[in-house]
């Protein structure tokens, strides 16, 4: 992953409004999908797990595919869960987000419930959710499929993707355009840090917007 993903200057929305220069118009996923606390940013490389509803499961492993998930995970990757938008259980809590961050993942976006929310603020690891459910996948839901295209949160997500989530939402940027995606939201950012300064200094919004073209 480009060092610039994680730059702290580049927001979600600097990051979307690049998508919008190289064509990619929606790219940002559902506005239910929120960050746990308002502080928390996340940004990584995508890797999927995906569930779906089913009442069995093996009675002497009944977690092993996320179990093998979660080993897998490497540094610098996050990890997107996709649920089909589904609340008929919790799908990451407290220790699975220990293991996470054990592992070097730098976040995880999902678009189902999350639960130990308090636990997981405690850790300093940034999630991201669709609500809230303090009940068990076991018996309820079952991994489905792991490193394949999933969706989430009404955007399709490729692993191997570039995924930035923050305050303001989630933004999966193509493996194709990462790259060009993050040098335009770095230029942005220093564009923006010149726009701000000028405006607290005074000048009008139109003086601005002509010399540097960004609002």
């Amino acid at each position: 992953m480009s060092k610039s993903v994680l730059d702290p200057r580049v927001r979600t929305a600097m990051v979307s409004d690049s998508l919008d220069l190289v064509g990619v118009r929606n790219n940002v996923m559902n506005s239910s999908i929120r960050a746990l606390r308002p502080e928390m940013r996340a940004a990584g490389i995508a890797t999927t797990i995906e569930f779906e509803p089913s009442t069995e499961f093996d009675q002497r492993n009944p977690y092993g595919a996320a179990i093998d998930f979660l080993d897998g995970l490497q540094s610098g990757q996050l990890a997107v869960v996709a649920t089909g938008g589904k609340e008929y259980s919790a799908f990451w809590g407290e220790l699975f987000s220990a293991a996470a961050k054990g592992r070097g993942a730098t976040g995880m976006v999902c678009d189902g419930p999350l639960r130990d929310t308090e636990a997981i603020a405690g850790l300093g690891f940034s999630v991201f959710g669709a609500s809230m459910r303090p009940i068990d996948y076991k018996g309820r839901m079952r991994v489905a499929s792991v490193g394949t295209i999933v969706t989430c949160g009404g955007v399709q997500v490729h692993p191997g993707d570039a995924v930035i989530a923050d305050a303001d939402g989630v933004v999966v940027v193509p493996k194709v355009h990462i790259n060009r995606v993050f040098e335009l939201a770095n230029a942005r950012a220093q564009s923006e840090k010149s726009v701000l300064t000028d405006l607290l200094a005074g000048k009008s919004v139109r003086e601005v917007w002509d010399a540097y073209g960004v609002l």
